[in-house]
């Protein structure tokens, strides 16, 4: 069955990624509508999590930002196939980083380096910073249930020069590169919300008391990595430009949770200058602590 639908919908796929700019979005508007208006899909999810780390807005504000978010998913998916074809020229005009030097000179510290980013503008495009650096870039991610469609987000990917790594094979694959001192950049969504069997610390993230994931920063101790942090702005549609920000060059020093807990913040202020780019379809705060004021 894996197969079957493997073979009807990558035709589709692919005449899709082929489409010029301007019909692919013209097609994400007619998606727009159907998503949005007919299936109505996660809607109730999106509104929650906007009513509920966007109080202070009114609740006209806060459909307008929906409305903005559904528009801007649909781009965006469309984006992801079309990276099927994009040529690495296009993908660089189109997605660009205002301050590479910032990532080239932690490569000359001969140190591995924890990326750290969030579910925000276009983090698939991201892909496109293989294109500019020397160490081997690793995404972490999770598989695809079909394993057919796995394998063509994986091909996709190394045709950019980046090597994607499932969350049960970050552990092993970093060990192993560090014992053969193999140097790496290991680009972590650390954003979502994780399962509470892993939770080990809770932090504010808009407002709201969440478990987060600490998993980037506790590798990083244990194999001694830079991190940084990867902020993605959209500028108009199908353009975006990327900034680094150093959260540290020497985290044995750093106590514990701090790298994690500055993570959020920056990803507070990126939801906060442009709601309407942020991944609302997920359950992020679905697991919270509630207060005072929650429990009446």
């Amino acid at each position: 069955m894996q197969l079957l639908i493997y073979i009807l919908l990558y035709p589709i796929l692919w005449c899709i990624s082929i489409l010029p700019f301007r019909l692919l979005y013209l097609l994400s508007d007619i998606i727009y509508v159907l998503v949005y208006y007919v299936l109505g899909y996660r809607k109730k999810t999106v509104r929650e999590n906007l009513a509920l780390t966007l109080s202070n807005l009114t609740q006209q504000e806060r459909l307008v930002i929906e409305k903005k978010f559904f528009h801007h998913m649909c781009d965006m998916f469309l984006e992801m196939i079309k990276t099927m074809t994009i040529s690495e020229a296009e993908l660089n005009r189109r997605y660009q980083f205002s301050n590479l030097e910032v990532y080239t000179e932690l490569e000359k510290k001969k140190k591995s380096i924890a990326l750290l980013c969030a579910h925000y503008a276009s983090y698939e495009w991201a892909v496109s910073m293989n294109n500019h650096i020397t160490f081997e870039g690793f995404a972490i991610y999770k598989k695809i249930n079909n394993k057919y469609f796995d394998k063509l987000v994986r091909d996709i990917r190394s045709k950019f020069k980046a090597t994607l790594i499932t969350t049960k094979e970050t552990i092993p694959t970093i060990r192993e590169n560090n014992k053969n001192h193999r140097l790496g950049v290991y680009g972590f969504a650390s954003d979502q919300s994780p399962k509470l069997s892993a939770v080990f610390h809770w932090s504010p993230f808009m407002g709201i008391e969440v478990p987060v994931h600490t998993g980037a920063e506790m590798l990083a101790k244990k194999y001694d990595m830079n991190v940084i942090f990867l902020q993605t702005k959209k500028i108009k549609r199908g353009f975006y430009t990327a900034h680094f920000e150093v959260l540290t060059q020497n985290i044995s020093q750093v106590p514990n949770y701090e790298i994690t807990e500055q993570f959020l913040k920056l990803v507070e202020k990126q939801i906060e200058e442009a709601p309407e780019y942020y991944l609302w379809t997920h359950k992020r705060w679905k697991h919270r602590r509630q207060s005072s004021a929650d429990l009446g």
